[in-house]
């Protein structure tokens, strides 16, 4: 028996649509009946919050769009000022219900422009006999516009006089929108999480269809025992499971096992688990990379490229100030004309190496350094003449506030300011190794 049923919508969109929102029937069936009949005036404001992952925007699109019911679905952070915004909601107005994309721009500059001109495109695009939905996904963006959006969108049923129901998705609680002069309440709707098995049979629907539904439901059994307590990320762990399951049917492949032997099934995905478990959310290496790891059993720091997290957001320069800045902290001052002067002569490490330096420099700790000595092992690492532009300043200030360097003391010191380097040696070699710079050669302490 369906678990969805109403009697505005045919039962076959009602059972298609079942399909493709498993373990959501229950949410589902609360916002049907919320929106009633097509020409049935619905609630003014509906407000749908629940985490990352949890279903809300694939749920409304999949809703709005099967039924076939008018909407217009706008993302807040891609509109993220209240004019992009009103003007996107005008835009996509002009070809709803029909679904045509040849649009002309609207200007809209004001609250008041957008409630006329909105008026007007539902008269012309003949909207009034059936409710519109306005879905706006990530609403919290909406806090950061002026203070009339949020109460404006809330009521604007009430304001245009038609027939119109505005949703905002979050993934934060209506107590933290609540302006502090109030406001229309709206009608609150939860988004759990999924749990264990919700999980189960959402992944265990994606299975190839060259292998048994039982087969790639186990594999998603022992992926879910793996990885279920520190991820539970729907996106993620259906990335997880594309990417491990070759991994997992070798010894099928190679007529070891059969699909029901699960002990061999499970001795030989153990250990890639385990390693796919290091790069949970952080994406360190591509899947093509990972799937070259597995095929020749080796590790993922033995990837000659870097992780994403640490060197993708850096400017060139900023990574040479970055090198700069760790030489500055991990070298003695004294041993500055030896690795950035041509014509220093032979000077030997014990000649000048004193008591209490016979203890690793990097066992130590970052040692504060000014600005114009960074400054001076910048230019002598850099090949190219670099002038100190306020292109340069600005991106040591970044680094800071990165905090990837640190100031040490305050800023009206009259000797300039002070900084450290906070980054690790594995850090900063793998910043060196996108320069091509050979970071070891100019440390004191791998003389």
């Amino acid at each position: 028996m369906p678990n969805l049923e109403h009697p505005a919508y045919p039962a076959a969109d009602l059972l298609h649509l079942e399909g493709l929102v498993p373990c959501r029937e229950s949410q589902v069936s609360t916002l049907l009946s919320i929106f009633g009949e097509r020409q049935q005036f619905s609630f003014p404001s509906i407000f749908i919050y629940g985490h990352t992952s949890s279903g809300k925007t694939y749920v409304m699109k999949t809703l709005l769009t099967t039924l076939q019911l008018p909407h217009v679905f706008v993302n807040c952070v891609e509109y993220f000022t209240s004019r992009l915004l009103l003007e996107e909601i005008l835009t996509q107005l002009q070809s709803c219900p029909s679904g045509t994309e040849q649009t002309s721009p609207v200007r809209c500059d004001t609250l008041n422009d957008f409630v006329r001109l909105f008026k007007q495109a539902l008269a012309s695009q003949e909207l009034q006999d059936q409710t519109l939905y306005i879905v706006l996904d990530r609403a919290e963006q909406l806090r950061e516009m002026e203070a009339n959006i949020l109460p404006a969108f809330l009521r604007l049923q009430e304001l245009t006089d038609r027939n119109v129901t505005v949703i905002l998705l979050s993934e934060i609680v209506w107590e933290l929108f609540r302006p502090n002069i109030g406001c229309f309440e709206p009608f609150t709707m939860y988004f759990p999480d999924y749990s264990i098995g919700h999980l189960q049979k959402i992944l265990s629907q994606n299975h190839p269809p060259e292998y048994s539904a039982d087969f790639y439901a186990a594999y998603i059994n022992i992926l879910l025992g793996v990885f279920y307590m520190v991820c539970r990320d729907l996106k993620e762990l259906r990335h997880l499971a594309a990417l491990n399951f070759a991994k997992y049917c070798e010894p099928v492949v190679r007529g070891e096992a059969n699909e029901r032997d699960t002990r061999k099934l499970w001795k030989n995905i153990e250990p890639h688990l385990k390693k796919a478990m290091q790069t949970v959310y952080l994406r360190e290496i591509s899947s093509s990379q990972w799937e070259r790891l597995q095929h020749d059993g080796g590790e993922p720091g033995q990837l000659k490229g870097l992780s994403a997290h640490t060197h993708v957001e850096l400017p060139y320069y900023s990574k040479f100030l970055l090198i700069a800045a760790y030489l500055a902290s991990y070298n003695p001052v004294r041993t500055d004309k030896r690795f950035f002067l041509k014509h220093h002569g032979k000077i030997r490490k014990t000649n000048f190496m004193k008591k209490h330096e016979k203890t690793s420099n990097h066992l130590l700790g970052p040692k504060p350094f000014p600005l114009d000595r960074l400054l001076a092992i910048l230019y002598s690492i850099v090949d190219n003449r670099v002038a100190p532009t306020a292109n340069i300043f600005s991106q040591i200030t970044s680094l800071v506030t990165l905090q990837l360097l640190s100031m040490v003391g305050q800023n009206d010191q009259l000797d300039g300011p002070r900084y450290k380097c906070t980054v690790s040696l594995d850090f900063i070699r793998a910043i060196a190794r996108t320069v091509n710079f050979d970071i070891i050669k100019y440390l004191y302490d791998f003389l």
